[in-house]
């Protein structure tokens, strides 16, 4: 019998729920157009920020967000040059940010225990803070996706004539970034700064190889990421290991599953 009595695993299984939004509704859209490496960029170049934040006792999100913005125009200003291509830039980016990360952890601040929580996350250290925070990204998750789910679509499968529709798929791109920066800040306290892409790409991942519709992929992404958060949080207890690492372990094992489900299944045959 599973029991989540205790206060720090209700507050942990609430904010996995509430991550379960953005990555059915985001998530879909990572897939969708291939920001999966976005996404996990997003999460590492934080890592030198949370140890700063750590250091000086300043709101571990404020320091998340000042990275990302950070990341994001630098990585223009490299992709501008045009002598770097985009994913060249972004994993120079990545890899300056955990050198960064790591000398600061454990050469400056000397908190070197302190880095597997950076990197992995903790559920049992969450705040109501935290979850107020994620909530809040969920809720602005619900009201992009209405607002601008047309032009992520147009965007994302007729960008050439998305203009043409009365769109504005430039603006709507930058948003979509925006909001799944902001998801992946908000990750970073449960899953810590490596294992954003479990929560917010890998469900839609799994999902996406057995339905080619939106409406199911984002259904379907949201429904499995709660249900692996929830299972996360029960195996991390019971066995005393994070829950970060034990998600990414659950949701690889069912991903590697489902594609090998979908590989074996009988191919119909046309005439």
């Amino acid at each position: 019998m599973i029991d989540f009595s205790a206060p720090y695993l209700q507050r942990a299984v609430i904010e996995m729920l509430l991550l379960a939004v953005p990555a059915g509704l985001l998530g879909s859209w990572i897939v969708l157009r291939r920001l999966a490496f976005f996404t996990h960029a997003v999460g590492t170049v934080s890592f030198p920020a949370l140890v700063l934040a750590s250091a000086w006792g300043i709101a571990p999100q404020l320091a998340a967000v000042a990275a990302a913005l950070g990341f994001g125009a630098a990585q223009e200003r490299l992709a501008r040059t045009r002598r770097l291509a985009a994913d060249a830039a972004t994993g120079l980016l990545l890899v300056g940010a955990l050198a960064v990360g790591v000398v600061l952890a454990s050469d400056v601040f000397e908190s070197g225990t302190e880095v597997d929580t950076l990197l992995f996350g903790s559920l049992i250290g969450l705040s109501d803070r935290d979850l107020w925070f994620t909530a809040a990204v969920a809720a602005g998750t619900v009201v992009l996706d209405l607002a601008l789910r047309r032009h992520w679509l147009a965007a994302g499968f007729e960008a050439g004539s998305a203009r043409a529709l009365g769109l504005r798929p430039v603006l709507a791109d930058r948003l979509l970034l925006a909001g799944i920066a902001a998801a992946a800040i908000v990750a970073l306290d449960a899953v810590g700064a490596l294992l954003v892409s479990v929560v917010l790409v890998v469900p839609a991942a799994t999902v996406r190889l057995l339905t080619d519709r939106l409406a199911p992929l984002r259904l379907g992404a949201m429904a499995l990421a709660a249900a692996e958060g929830i299972a996360a949080v029960w195996l991390a207890d019971s066995l005393n290991v994070g829950a970060g690492p034990a998600l990414a372990v659950m949701g690889g094992g069912v991903f590697a599953l489902v594609a090998t489900g979908t590989a074996l299944r009988p191919r119909a045959v046309t005439a």
